[in-house]
């Protein structure tokens, strides 16, 4: 189902309801739904596939098809904009069931058919509308250029004109991609050339324009549309503004009328054109005239891509840049990217770039602030991406600037105070609370009197209260307002919105606030018993006036217009229009029969437009029935004659046709009286050789309609029919000839009821009927089939009305029984190119191996490998096909068979490779061997088979003494090798080779078992009598290498054993450390640790432990280095530009 966006409310439902309008996403097509609900299931019509505008020679057949959807399935009507369709021989239409299709067919288009055509597809819940256009080449002219634009011509090897009129428009950066486009290299040319151009440019518009500027190219914008625009202020303001498309005149709106495709829009002196529901029809160059000279050309280019990935939302912090990217299926030098809906370009806040083959684009915001969040859309021809930016302010606790940070460190160094002051500072800094903050602020909001609105915020605090404000006075709950707080949500509700509503509104908490705007619509209403009552039905009769009123409310001021068949009505030609700020009334005077048809009202303010549709019926006598008379039967007995009915009824149907008779000669009129409501009439009452005129009138409710005359009829002559143009020889065969040909230009007195067809072979003057004498032939073509192969026949029709038979034809062009010369082909696209079969069995190939009608029968060879087949090989040949068959078939008999089909036109080939094989034997034996641990490799002895067959494989298979089954390893392995990988050690391993071809697999070759079985032991442990846990010190963890910063703690560590536990001792540059109270020694469980409370530059050297005990000592060293005052500075850099 197509999704449909809504474009405006309008009252011009007939159903007493405001119908909705919207836009379907098939281009070019209008949706009107009927209910503001849809029920369940139910759906309003749309097109699936629109009927496409079509330009077609006169007298050929024309047809429109379009697909539509809907539930319930919707009614399909069509109609044309000047003129009707209701005569059925010039329009035909018709549902196909197969392809689900509706059909407008026109046979033998008439260049009074050109026009715009519509196609309705209506259900009880809506309607769909799209329109077609029909453009009708007259035989031996070319098709009429009506508004079309003088091209300049130009010749191959030449620049083409539409270069230069781009190139005159376009902004210089554009200039290098356009030269791209058309092929132009030499750089320097081009700019003489161009500045000679724009000079004799600017004196032709100087004829027009004083001054023309800001030249805006066409670019596609997010909502589907395009637009292009140019400042010019005209000498004349009644100069006429032209809009063509490669060269053909376009008809433009003024943006009113939705409807509209091209449109012109103008703001003081700028001219701002646009095009609604851009399609790829619509790519081309678009150009303005004033009067006949160009002022502006642009190309809209809509290449034919896809989007491989889409934008992707980014959060940035205020002053980084924000990066947007897509890649594109198809290279395309540039694309639109939108930001908030406006275009941007490349310069000092966005920078575009593309990759070298054109397909990945990207659009960079440098220095992002609050101002640049919002959506970003990116524009490839027909297809867009959007993303969002959001970009949040800096945190709070960034100091300003390095030299801050400097400073403070500089004063805690020369003080002499530790420089953990300084982490507990940041520390510090990142525990304050920073206040009570908008998460999301107030939005600017609009709504319509009468209805209910609200303005909402979230704060970052549950806890925090603020207040509301309008235009500076404070807000408070009363009547029409309530103020509403929901935890960290703070919302006012307007019930009852009135124009006073309307202003700025302020929200504080905490010495933070947001303001918003509410904007209050007072859009145009109608009141729906008053427009219940203009949607009924006028009706008058001719002559008569009819009156339509219709009251309405909404703020002025109000723009009133009325419209009949969508074209406006002004005042005076029998239209009065009376128009007040509260209802409009329409009065037509003496109104024509023409002046039936659709009457709508649109009322428009500055907030919105409606519509209301109502129809006008004037009843009037009918027009006269159509001519020409068509004579249905001139015999002794009877004249019987046809008309068509009245293009125009008058309003109400035709319920009878009076006739008169005249008898040539005679001057008195006789009345035959009324006859019912079918144009046809048969009159018995005749003379034999008289001749007769009749006079036919028209009948409604209103009276009779002018009279239709017919010509002369004679009734009970003999008139035969003419003789048919000589038939034309369609086909031949052996056994038949088939014949067509034209009916005759004259059918004498009556219509042609059928043909005879006579035959004679060449030389003979003796001719013979075709066909039973008694049963002629009602089609224009026959299947002569009494005919003798190889026998040269010609042939002659007659044909015959009610009078007889008329005179023969001249004799068709000599025409062979015998079949036509056809080249063999095979046919059967399922025929099989290879197969497989078992040694011993039958072979049995059929084919149907060529044409049906391939003639002569061609001759059949089969061949193996290029030679003949062997003698025990049968080839049967039949009529259409060969058979090849092999009753035991060999291991010999593989091969390539190939058959050939010849016959004296061409031949053709196929080729089928027959493959003879049986069981494949085993392989050789299978040796392990293992080269890595935790792999072992397989290998064996080629299988017999391996040489003489090329498709002969190899199948490994594991069993483990775990799992205890078969596991495939690997499968068409075509060598006598292979590595198993995650042998586990304590498990045996079973490994088995199969070979494999075509028919099946051989006997399993299988392996010795690898690995061993872990068994499990008895544990024996054994005790002594004394143990001795006595050992000199030793040191298993050593000191480590330290560098630290003045001012910072350092803490070095190692680990000892020993028993007894020994004495330890730590000693800085040989000097015992153990009475040093700046020092804190610490020795747990043989964990010695010594902590430097504040680490000076008289703190470097070497440090070392060392461990004694009775039966020994050991020591152990390391450094610390103490890093100087520039290292700080580095490190306070890089901490600030990580922010």
């Amino acid at each position: 189902m197509f999704s449909v966006t809504i474009t405006k409310v309008c009252l011009c439902n007939k159903k007493n309801k405001l119908a909705i309008r919207k836009r379907s996403r098939v281009p070019g097509v209008m949706v009107t739904q009927y209910v503001e609900e849809l029920p369940p299931g139910s759906t309003t019509p749309d097109f699936i596939r629109k009927p496409i505008a079509l330009t077609i020679q006169e007298g050929k057949l024309a047809f429109f098809k379009a697909v539509v959807s809907g539930y319930p399935v919707p009614d399909v009507s069509w109609a044309r904009n000047k003129g009707d369709i209701s005569n059925s021989t010039k329009y035909v239409s018709r549902f196909d069931e197969k392809n689900e299709q509706y059909i407008l067919e026109i046979p033998n288009v008439d260049s009074d058919q050109a026009d715009t055509y519509k196609c309705f597809a209506i259900n009880p819940f809506g309607k769909a509308v799209c329109t077609a256009a029909l453009n009708v080449i007259e035989v031996g002219f070319k098709k009429r250029a009506v508004g079309k634009r003088k091209e300049k011509q130009w010749n191959e090897g030449e620049i083409d004109p539409r270069f230069w009129e781009v190139l005159l428009s376009a902004p210089r950066k554009d200039y290098e991609r356009i030269c791209q486009e058309f092929g132009v290299t030499d750089f320097r040319w081009m700019l003489r050339k161009l500045n000679q151009k724009k000079k004799e440019r600017e004196a032709e518009q100087s004829k027009y324009v004083e001054k023309i500027h800001s030249l805006k190219q066409i670019e596609v914008k997010t909502d589907g549309t395009a637009e292009f625009e140019l400042d010019m202020k005209l000498k004349d303001p009644n100069s006429k503004i032209l809009l063509f498309k490669d060269g053909e005149m376009l008809d433009y709106g003024d943006g009113t009328d939705e409807a509209t495709k091209h449109n012109m829009q103008k703001f003081g002196e700028t001219y701002l054109f646009s095009i609604r529901d851009v399609g790829p029809e619509d790519a081309g160059l678009y150009q303005v005239d004033v009067e006949e000279v160009n002022m502006f050309s642009t190309s809209l280019v809509l290449p034919d891509v896809e989007l491989n990935t889409t934008l992707k939302d980014t959060k940035v912090i205020e002053g980084q840049d924000a990066v947007f990217e897509c890649a594109l299926s198809d290279p395309v030098p540039q694309i639109t990217w939108c930001a908030n809906d406006i275009s941007v370009e490349h310069g000092e806040k966005y920078d575009i770039a593309v990759s070298e083959d054109k397909q990945v684009h990207k659009l960079a915001v440098k220095n992002c602030t609050k101002e640049d969040k919002g959506v970003y859309t990116a524009i490839a021809g027909l297809r867009s991406s959007q993303g969002t930016l959001d970009v949040e302010g800096k945190l709070l606790y960034f100091l300003s600037s390095v030299n801050c940070v400097y400073m403070h460190f500089k004063c805690i160094y020369t003080t002499g105070q530790t420089f953990g002051m300084i982490k507990n500072f940041f520390m510090f800094l990142e525990d304050q609370d920073h206040g009570v903050h908008f998460l999301n602020g107030l939005s600017d909001t609009a709504a319509n009197v009468g209805e209910s609105t609200e303005l909402s915020c979230k704060l970052s605090s549950e806890d925090s209260n603020g207040l509301w404000y309008k235009d500076g006075k404070k807000l408070e709950s009363k009547d029409g307002i309530t103020i509403v707080k929901d935890g960290a949500h703070h919302k006012l509700i307007i019930h009852d919105c009135q124009e006073r509503d309307a202003g700025k509104y302020k929200f504080e908490a905490e010495g933070h606030k947001s303001e918003a705007a509410l904007n209050v619509k007072d859009p145009p209403k109608i009141n729906a018993d008053a427009l219940s009552k203009f949607l009924e039905p006028v009706i008058v009769k001719a002559g008569e006036n009819a009156s339509f009123k219709l009251p309405f409310s909404g703020k002025e001021p109000i723009k009133i217009q009325w419209f009949k068949e969508n074209e406006e009505l002004l005042e005076g030609h029998g239209v009065r229009i009376e128009k007040s700020s509260t209802h409009s009334r329409l009065l037509l005077t003496k109104c024509q029969r023409k002046d039936t048809g659709e009457i709508k009202i649109k009322i428009k303010n500055e907030f919105a437009t409606v519509e209301a549709t109502s129809k006008l019926t004037v009843l009037d006598r009918p027009t006269p029935p159509q001519g020409p008379v068509e004579i249905v039967e001139s015999s002794l007995s009877a004249i019987e004659f046809k008309w068509r009915p009245p293009k125009d009824n008058g309003g109400c149907p035709v319920t009878n046709y009076n006739l008169e008779r005249q008898q040539l000669g005679r001057n008195t009129w006789t009345k035959i009286g009324d006859i019912p409501g079918q144009p046809t009439y048969r009159d018995t009452n005749i003379d034999r050789g008289r001749k007769y005129c009749y006079r036919i009138r028209a009948k409604n409710l209103e009276g009779f309609s002018e009279v239709l005359t017919t010509n002369d009829i004679a009734a009970g002559t003999l008139a035969f029919p003419g003789s048919p143009a000589p038939p034309k020889i369609v086909s031949a065969f052996k056994d038949c000839i088939n014949l067509a040909w034209l009916s005759p230009s004259s059918t004498g007195g009556g219509s042609i009821i059928g043909y005879n067809v006579e035959k004679r072979k060449k030389g003979s003057n003796f001719w013979s009927q075709a066909n039973p004498k008694d049963d002629p032939i009602r089609d224009k073509k026959y299947a002569v089939k009494d005919v003798i192969e190889g026998v040269e026949y010609e042939f002659r029709v007659s044909a015959i009305n009610t009078c007889g038979p008329g005179e023969p034809s001249g004799p068709s062009e000599c025409a062979i029984a015998r079949d036509p010369k056809i080249k063999p082909k095979f046919t059967d696209k399922k025929m099989k190119s290879f197969m497989v079969v078992k040694a011993g069995n039958t072979v049995r190939v059929i084919f149907v191996l060529f044409y049906p009608q391939a003639s002569p029968l061609p001759d059949i060879t089969w061949l193996k490998n290029g030679v003949p087949v062997a003698k025990h090989v049968t080839i049967t040949n039949f009529e259409k096909g060969s058979q090849l068959f092999i009753y035991t078939s060999e291991l010999s008999d593989t091969g390539i068979y190939t058959v050939n089909v010849k016959n004296m036109v061409g031949q053709d080939t196929f080729t089928i490779e027959i493959r003879v094989n049986d069981d494949p034997k085993p392989p050789g034996p299978v040796e392990l061997e293992q080269h890595v641990q935790g792999t072992v490799t397989l290998s064996w002895t080629p299988s017999p088979d391996e040489k003489r067959d090329n498709h002969l494989h190899y199948m490994v298979m594991k069993r483990d003494s775990v799992k205890q089954t078969w596991l495939t390893l690997v499968d068409c392995l075509f060598n006598n090798k292979f590595t198993v990988i995650n042998i586990l050690p304590g498990r045996e391993y079973n490994f088995r080779v199969f070979a494999k071809n075509d028919i099946g697999l051989s006997e399993p070759s299988v392996s010795p078992v690898w690995g061993t079985t872990k068994k499990r032991g008895l544990w024996i442990i054994l005790l002594t009598a004394t143990l001795d846990f006595q050992a000199a010190p030793k040191f298993i963890v050593p000191l480590k290498l330290h560098a630290a910063l003045p001012g910072y703690e350092c803490y070095m560590s190692c680990a000892v054993t020993g028993n007894p536990t020994p004495h330890i001792t730590w000693y800085h540059n040989n000097v015992s450390l153990n009475t040093n109270p700046n020092y804190y020694i610490t020795n747990v469980c043989g964990v010695c640790s010594l902590l430097i409370l504040r680490v000076g530059p008289k703190d470097m050297g070497e440090y070392k432990v060392v461990a004694e005990s009775p039966l020994g000592h050991d020591e152990c060293s390391t450094k610390l280095i103490v890093k100087g005052i520039s290292s700080i500075l580095i490190l306070i850099n890089i901490f600030w530009l990580m922010f």
